[in-house]
């Protein structure tokens, strides 16, 4: 199969399970393949620093070993230069790491906003101001595409906290919700079109965000217009048969 094909007529000939495979993933960072269609596995890898690709032993935090790969300053760190140039070319240098290493999708940038110290992600967050994270995301993502490699904008959103992540809810008036926390999302989706975005284990005003059509359908694809995947962090999917997002792919 070449690099292109018709995807409309492909998702035609597939069955029902081969459909339902491909929402599944294979392992932690695979999604599977259908070799009856000409559809290949994927690979998959964080993260907006650096790669890290586990080729042997794979789990998602982290604790079997990956291979050598170029460690760029955090989110955090470049955020503070305020440079977008500079943001554009650390995306492209991961880019190109990740087309060396036969990876389709860097899980990254994360762009949502630092609105508490003890927030556990912070480092690899941009900044506080929507504008600022908005202007390095899509710089970031231009990078990384730029190379050929798709991107996966995150955690889509409100994930400031990682203290009960799994239950907690954000609770947000509409429109501080929308001029804040989904500000610098709407701009990077607008300008760079990020082949996926990844929605965050929280709920969101009492709704979780992997299972929110009003956030994944209503907001991101029919006021931004995104046509890409969307993919829920690993285990964020609360009750598969219900999902709004694609697990693991």
């Amino acid at each position: 199969m070449g690099d292109r094909f018709d995807v409309g007529a492909v998702l035609g000939e597939l069955t029902l399970e081969e459909k339902a495979s491909l929402v599944s993933g294979s392992g932690f960072w695979w999604t599977r393949r259908v070799e009856r269609a000409g559809i290949p596995s994927i690979m998959v890898a964080d993260g907006p620093h650096g790669l890290r690709k586990q080729a042997d032993r794979n789990d998602h935090v982290g604790l079997g070993s990956s291979v050598p790969a170029t460690c760029f300053p955090t989110a955090s760190a470049l955020a503070s230069s305020w440079d977008i140039d500079l943001v554009r070319a650390v995306g492209a240098a991961i880019g190109t790491e990740a087309r060396a290493q036969d990876l389709g999708v860097v899980l990254g940038p994360g762009i949502n906003l630092k609105r508490s110290p003890l927030c556990g992600r912070n480092f690899e967050y941009f900044s506080e101001d929507p504008v600022l994270a908005g202007e390095l995301g899509v710089a970031m993502v231009e990078g990384i595409q730029g190379r050929g490699v798709g991107t996966s904008l995150k955690h889509f959103a409100v994930n400031n906290q990682e203290h009960d992540r799994l239950r907690v809810s954000a609770d947000v008036d509409e429109r501080p919700l929308r001029e804040l926390y989904l500000a610098g999302f709407e701009r990077v989706v607008r300008a760079a079109q990020p082949w996926t975005v990844m929605c965050s284990y929280n709920r969101i005003n009492g709704v979780h965000a992997s299972q929110d059509p009003w956030l994944l359908t209503e907001v991101l694809r029919d006021e931004w217009g995104f046509d890409g995947l969307v993919v829920s962090d690993w285990g964020a999917v609360e009750e598969i048969g219900r999902a709004s997002c694609r697990e693991r792919v």
